[in-house]
């Protein structure tokens, strides 16, 4: 029998023979449960950042899981050379739920922001009149969408961007939780097609725009005949305590883009979503995926849909980001390391006071791995906690305890 590698030999492995593109907490995992994973020596954790939100349906749900092997054994990939018996009803299910007319699927987040770009620009020369090669798409500071040629043209993360010019032109960038700079922008530059906004920014470190934001932009874009395009590939399905993160502000995007928990994890699906005026500018030939719109991403999409309703992850989620807030509220307050925390629903972020130290954050989460909750840090000093949404109040409360406990070892 072939002899099990232990984690440092995995970990070593991963690094001699894998780019070195990610820089992960030493903790090597082999299974999941809902909200737990154990590493390859049976040690187990609680999950605090969900595969960046992507497993909001918790490890391995069975129902999803069930649907994933179910279809695998009848039919996994036809490509869009033809029909297939899953995709039509997948579509059908998934517009309903949103309330759009018509949904273009793709696999990855990526993906899915590349398409909306596609679909804007598009509409923007068939519908809206602007001149071929002259629209514009406006993103803000701090964003990320992605890590393609196109998305990382209008990161300002040195990251993400610096090394790979010569980037694609036709983005204005705008400062984020900024709604004068876009109402200037807008009222002066004709050539505007789309406003591309995540309603939290995720990556930058649960940074939640004022109260009446996303309103604002929306009714602006409105006014300029502007689409906008919201990214909830991370704060969507149920995350922050609403189905989507713009439903806070009664905001029903022209074009909705999903990504991670559209599968619950265990499966690459991403779309698009749309009305029949923007989504029709789409014709065969002019877009596409070998993988997009496959029997098992239709399945699989369907089921982990149901899942978020059935189990009232969203209600759960909001409940209980009160209760997360709260505790960490009451920490920061007697803490010199735990300055504030920020987020909604069971997206947040503990803001680390580094100032001593600017490697706190990180050695705070290899603490939290000891004690046995997993989580990671961004920019330096905010660490993201994000937990599957089928999470308890007694497990969430004994997740609290350990973070508490962790961060007063630092004091």
């Amino acid at each position: 029998m072939e002899k099990k590698l232990n984690a440092a030999q995995l970990i070593e492995l991963e690094s001699r023979c894998g780019a070195h593109n990610y820089h992960p907490l030493p903790v090597v995992l082999e299974r999941g449960c809902g909200v737990y994973v154990w590493d390859v020596d049976g040690k187990p954790y609680f999950d605090f950042l969900s595969a960046y939100s992507a497993v909001n349906q918790g490890h391995c749900h069975p129902r999803i899981v069930e649907a994933m092997t179910d279809q695998a054994h009848k039919l996994t990939l036809t490509s869009r050379a033809f029909h297939n018996d899953k995709l039509g009803p997948y579509e059908e299910f998934a517009t309903r739920y949103f309330g759009y007319d018509k949904l273009l699927p793709m696999n990855t987040g990526a993906e899915a922001v590349e398409t909306a770009l596609k679909l804007c620009r598009k509409w923007a020369y068939e519908k809206k009149g602007i001149a071929k090669g002259e629209a514009k798409i406006v993103t803000c500071e701090g964003n990320f969408h992605g890590r393609t040629i196109s998305i990382v043209s209008f990161s300002v993360d040195p990251d993400a961007f610096d090394g790979y010019g010569p980037y694609t032109p036709g983005f204005v960038t705008v400062p984020y939780n900024n709604v004068e700079a876009l109402k200037e922008l807008l009222e002066n530059d004709p050539t505007i097609a789309g406003f591309l906004v995540e309603p939290i920014q995720g990556e930058a470190g649960v940074f939640v725009p004022d109260e009446g934001y996303l309103k604002a932009c929306y009714d602006i874009c409105r006014q300029h005949n502007v689409l906008f395009i919201a990214d909830e590939v991370q704060t969507g399905i149920a995350r922050t305590g609403r189905l989507l993160a713009c439903d806070y502000e009664d905001v029903h995007p022209d074009i909705l883009i999903l990504g991670k928990a559209l599968s619950g994890g265990s499966y690459p699906v991403s779309a698009v979503l749309a009305d029949n005026e923007i989504m029709e500018v789409i014709r065969p030939g002019q877009h596409g995926s070998t993988f997009g719109g496959n029997p098992i991403a239709a399945c699989v999409a369907v089921v982990a849909l149901e899942v978020v309703k059935d189990e009232k992850l969203a209600e759960n989620a909001n409940r209980l980001g009160e209760i997360f807030r709260e505790e960490m509220n009451k920490l920061c307050a007697t803490s010199s390391v735990a300055s504030y925390v920020r987020g909604k629903g069971l997206l947040n972020a503990l803001i680390i006071n580094n100032d001593k130290h600017k490697d706190l954050a990180w050695d705070i989460c290899l603490k939290l791995a000891v004690n046995g909750l997993l989580a990671k840090p961004t920019h330096t000093n905010i660490i993201r906690f994000a937990p599957p949404l089928v999470i308890s109040e007694d497990q969430l409360r004994e997740c609290i305890d350990i973070i508490v406990k962790t961060v007063r070892e630092f004091e």
